[in-house]
C-alpha cells in the first residue's frame, strides 16, 4: 500500500515539474544567464520546503518506506569536495538542459533524446561507485 503513496507523489511531483516549467530547456537557459528570477524562485522555494520538512521528520521521528528510523548525518565538511562536485553538476546541468529530477519528467512528457542524458547519468552513477574509495573527499 505505501508503493501506491509513493508512486502518487511521484506523479504528482512531475505534473508540478511540468506545469512550473521547472523541466524546461528554455527556462533553465534564462536562469543560467541571469535573465529571469523564474527558476530562481522554484529552487529557492524548494529549499525553504525542503527545510521545513526535514524539521519536521525530525521532530516527528517518521520511517523510512522500510519501518527504519530516518537519521540525519553529519557530512565532512571540505572546500574541495563542495567546489568539484558542484562544477561537475553544474556542467551536466548546463549541457544536459536538465538536473536529475526532470530528466524523469521529460522521459514521461514523451522528450524521448532525455534518454541519452538519463543513460550517461546512470553511467556517471556506477563509475563513481567504482571509483568512490579512489576519490578525494
Amino acid at each position: 500500500m505505501r508503493q501506491i503513496g509513493f508512486l502518487v507523489i511521484g506523479i504528482f511531483f512531475g505534473i508540478v515539474m511540468f506545469k512550473s516549467e521547472a523541466a524546461s530547456w528554455f527556462r533553465i537557459y534564462e536562469m543560467f544567464k541571469f535573465q529571469s528570477f523564474h527558476m530562481y524562485g522554484i529552487i529557492g522555494s524548494a529549499l525553504f520546503l525542503g527545510v521545513i520538512g526535514v524539521q519536521v521528520i525530525k521532530k516527528k521521528n517518521f520511517k523510512s518506506f522500510f519501518g527504519q528510523p530516518i537519521n540525519f548525518v553529519p557530512k565532512d565538511k571540505s572546500f574541495s569536495r563542495y567546489m568539484f562536485g558542484g562544477i561537475i553538476f553544474g556542467l551536466g546541468w548546463a549541457l544536459a538542459g536538465a538536473c536529475p529530477g526532470p530528466i524523469y519528467v521529460l522521459a514521461g512528457a514523451g522528450y524521448w533524446p532525455i534518454l541519452v542524458v538519463f543513460a550517461g547519468a546512470m553511467l556517471g552513477t556506477f563509475l563513481y561507485g567504482l571509483l568512490r574509495k579512489k576519490l578525494p573527499h
